[in-house]
Parts: structure tokens; C-alpha cells; sequence
């Protein structure tokens, strides 16, 4: 007897189905950042941090950071209401690419493509969100992972 699965789509039959898909749930690190493509198609960049859960004893971070990408009207949701610390649930796949850098080196990245981003808890009224227009790019650079900690009560 095979173990493998069929699925009949119509009058298709696929075999062998591989599977791409990631759920994670983490707090922002940053705000995110809203851009137009050149083909304008809205698209916003963000990371998350999602907490392990051991705390390492090597004194390395206590969290996974992972590069998020959104897009059309995700990513304009995201930026106009969502920011820095909030928590979010991130559902979609993962996605490498190889690019070269200023300096003529070749890197490979692996981000997330979300399909939704929903959040999960309400702004605090002590830090609004400020909204921002559709097309800005916020200025600031992504903190490292040893100057920010995602889950601090502060």
C-alpha cells in the first residue's frame, strides 16, 4: 500500500504535495514600513520577535527575530494601525532570494511572504499609534537584537 496522498483538483491529479506554510506569533520590533514597488504595488517590511521557549543558558537572545513581508492593502493596514510591540499572528510562507549587495557580495535571505496579519492585542492608550500616510517610509533602522527586548513591560 503507497503512502503517498492524491488530491484530484478538477481533472488534475497532484501527488507528492510539498507544503510551504508558517504560523507565528510575535511582538513587532519595529514600525513597519510602507513603500511602493515600481510596478506600484504597495508593499511593508517589518520584523517580529517570537520568544523560545527555554530561556537559553548561553546568554544568547531569548527570542527568534523573523523578516515579514505584506502586501496591497496588508501592508497598508499594518502601517497606518499597527506598530512597534504590538502582537501579531503572521500566517504565510517562507521565501528565499539571492541578492547582491553594495559592496559586490552575494546574500541569500529568507523572509516570510504573509497572506494575513492579524493583531492581537489592542494599542496602549499610554503610546498611541500615530498614523502614517500611504507611501512613507519610516527613517529608522531596525534596532539590534541587544538593544531592544520585544517582551519588556516598558
Amino acid at each position: 500500500m503507497s503512502s503517498k496522498i492524491f488530491v484530484e483538483t478538477g481533472n488534475l491529479k497532484l501527488g507528492n504535495i510539498m507544503v510551504n506554510r508558517v504560523v507565528l506569533i510575535g511582538r513587532l520590533t519595529r514600525d513597519p514600513e510602507l513603500r511602493m514597488t515600481t510596478s506600484g504595488k504597495k508593499v511593508c517590511e517589518f520584523s517580529i520577535a517570537v520568544q523560545k521557549r527555554m530561556k537559553p543558558m548561553d546568554g544568547s537572545p531569548d527570542a527568534d527575530f523573523f523578516r515579514v513581508i505584506a502586501w496591497e492593502k496588508t501592508a497598508e493596514f499594518l502601517t497606518n494601525y499597527v506598530g512597534k510591540g504590538r502582537l501579531v499572528a503572521v500566517d504565510g510562507r517562507l521565501q528565499s532570494r539571492k541578492y547582491t549587495a553594495a559592496d559586490g557580495t552575494n546574500r541569500e535571505i529568507t523572509e516570510i511572504v504573509s497572506d494575513t496579519v492579524q493583531p492581537l492585542d489592542r494599542p496602549r492608550e499610554d503610546q498611541p499609534r500615530d498614523t502614517v500616510e500611504a507611501g512613507a517610509v519610516s527613517g529608522d533602522a531596525a534596532p539590534s537584537v541587544d538593544e531592544y527586548d520585544p517582551f519588556a513591560d516598558n
